[in-house]
């Protein structure tokens, strides 16, 4: 398989329709939950959507992230002086996998491994940035996060 024919992880997963399905449905399941729902408690509606243009740009989408919402700067504001603590972070991560087997997210080992990589990453650079006195980088580009080691397996 030549490196044009690997697909994007956008698109292995379904486009930008998989990722709003994922979103949609991971913060519904967030505003019930006693350790994190405090801290959505007040988001704007769009917030699931605009997640999901998050994730898309991230996983190989359209630049909709970027072009729309700010990109790094904007996505950084909202997690600054947070104090997001590891318990936290972590129900958040095990909710939005849970929330991918439930929109039916591929679960092939390639994609999950992909995938659950950004999301460790990602939400561990909230919980630092989002720590009172941190100072992270004010300018940066949306990460593009792609296969790493083991692209998609097609026979």
């Amino acid at each position: 398989m030549t490196e044009k024919e690997v697909p994007t992880i956008y698109e292995w997963a379904g486009g930008t329709e998989a990722f709003e399905r994922l979103t949609a449905t991971f913060y519904r399941t967030v505003l019930k939950d006693d350790l994190i729902g405090p801290l959505f408690a007040h988001m704007d509606p769009e917030h699931p959507k605009y997640v999901a243009m998050w994730l898309s740009e991230v996983f190989g989408g359209p630049g909709r992230y970027t072009h729309e919402r700010g990109g790094y700067p904007h996505m950084l504001a909202h997690h600054l002086s947070r104090a997001i603590t590891e318990p936290q972070r972590r129900r958040w991560v095990n909710l939005l996998m849970d929330a991918a087997d439930e929109v039916g997210l591929p679960d092939d080992p390639e994609f999950r491994a992909a995938f659950a990589g950004y999301i460790e990453w990602g939400t561990r650079l909230a919980v630092h940035n989002s720590q009172p006195g941190a100072t992270p980088p004010p300018e940066a580009p949306v990460p593009h996060w792609g296969w790493g080691v083991a692209p998609p397996y097609q026979p």
